[in-house]
């Protein structure tokens, strides 16, 4: 969304868009598996698919019912339970859940009366309302719930469930392995995105030494070179923590990945394959793409690093919305909505590199950053404490850029992803930096 002075009649259309995507994918990933399934816990980090689908619900009708339209609670008995701070993810499956047949009915009663209030809503100066963010928000949420039922679909056992096109095949990218970003200071963060979460905002200047980048993310081919020249069993790339945590748990590999025959195969929704080479390695947490960098003798960025190389435009020294420019994603920018379940190869999209040439730093995967999770100066927590503000701090790394499973609505180049540095199951790859100093 880049024009904060949409009309009302458009951004309702927008914002309605929005909405019927998010829960149009929602049904999908819902609606492919039986009521079993939706029930159990695949995965101690997941919840069930069916809290999933019954929390987008509750939280709906807590911001958009209650919140923007001043209406009584439709099931105020069940907010508890449907608290993601209340309840832990392993502990959800032992509440009291609405059954698959009675969540969806729920959500279907919180949808119809939210567009009700969508319909006569009046985009007035109030923080909530104004652009239509409250909507936008909820949008937001839907889609980020989503991409954790596709986790949790890629975590469940069994056979296929989903299914979509590959990206198009790409010619092996040629260009140069890195990209030289000028040195100096760029404007982070966004006090105009309309949608922005509290995180992202205020703008501010941030003066960035200039650097090296990697052009593409590190290929799967890449990081099986690490593999075989034992970098798993070398603690001089591995953190402290790390290297307790690798042999703790006995990580020898991505994620999914599994050595059979003299080569490497990993199991992708349902279907084991050969690993492909020359896709972004995904499924690495945020040692591992650490130690990586550290063999490679390079480093990974720091957020700011990743946020310039993303959005600076050197020629009007301004920065903006994506790579590309301020234009919304298109299908020839990135892989991006679950328009398919895999990154695209190295080097695709041309369309979407930034001016410098740096491609696919949006979508296909989430890239970890150096950097800890922490509030910009003048932070303000908006809405609600719990969306940001309780997570800063050193525990949690930051990933930019957005993955394949990640809807356009949520995603943008001031857009801030957090997690523990242990975490493998989310779409997670990498690309590494080095400081100019080092020439």
């Amino acid at each position: 969304m880049n024009d904060p002075a949409l009309g009302t009649e458009a951004l309702r259309e927008r914002a309605l868009a929005t909405l019927v995507t998010a829960r149009d994918r929602t049904t999908l990933l819902t609606g492919c598996v039986d009521d079993p399934d939706l029930t159990a816990q695949h995965s101690p980090l997941m919840s069930p698919l069916v809290w999933d689908l019954a929390h987008i619900g509750n939280q709906e009708e807590q911001w958009l019912l209650r919140a923007v339209a001043g209406q009584e609670a439709l099931r105020p008995e069940i907010d508890s339970l449907y608290d993601a701070f209340e309840h832990p993810r392993a502990e959800r499956p032992k509440l009291p859940l609405l059954p698959p047949a009675e969540a969806r009915r729920y959500a279907a009663e919180v949808r119809a009366r939210a567009l009700d209030v969508l319909e006569h809503a009046v985009f007035d100066a109030s923080r909530l309302t104004r652009s239509g963010f409250a909507f936008g928000m909820i949008a937001q949420h839907e889609q980020q719930h989503d991409e954790t039922m596709l986790i949790t679909h890629q975590l469940r056992k069994g056979p296929q469930a989903l299914t979509a096109p590959d990206p198009r095949p790409a010619p092996p990218f040629t260009g140069p392995a890195e990209v030289l970003v000028p040195g100096g200071p760029f404007t982070m963060g966004t006090s105009t995105e309309p949608w922005a979460l509290d995180n992202e905002r205020p703008a501010h200047r941030r003066e960035v030494p200039p650097f090296w980048i990697d052009t593409t993310p590190v290929t799967n081919a890449a990081y099986q070179a690490f593999i075989a020249d034992g970098g798993y069993d070398d603690p001089r790339w591995w953190q402290p923590e790390g290297w307790d945590h690798i042999r703790r748990h006995s990580v020898r590999a991505p994620l999914f990945w599994h050595r059979e025959g003299g080569q490497w195969l990993r199991r992708r929704f349902g279907v084991t394959e050969v690993v492909p080479p020359d896709e972004p390695v995904m499924h690495v947490c945020w040692y591992e793409a650490d130690a990586y960098a550290r063999w490679a003798g390079r480093r990974l960025p720091t957020e700011a690093e990743w946020e310039k190389a993303a959005r600076h435009d050197p020629a009007g020294d301004r920065s903006t919305r994506y790579p590309w420019g301020d234009a919304d994603p298109g299908p020839d920018h990135a892989n991006l909505g679950q328009r398919h379940l895999r990154p695209a190869p190295a080097g695709s999209y041309p369309a979407g590199q930034s001016p410098l040439g740096v491609r696919q730093l949006i979508g296909d995967v989430w890239e970890w950053t150096a950097s800890d999770f922490l509030p910009y100066p003048g932070f303000r927590a908006y809405p609600y404490r719990e969306y940001s503000q309780v997570f800063f701090g050193p525990e949690y790394k930051v990933l930019r850029g957005g993955s394949f499973a990640v809807d356009p609505v949520a995603c943008r180049g001031t857009f801030r992803n957090w997690d523990y540095p242990v975490r493998r199951q989310i779409f997670s790859g990498f690309r590494t930096a080095r400081s100019q100093e080092a020439d």
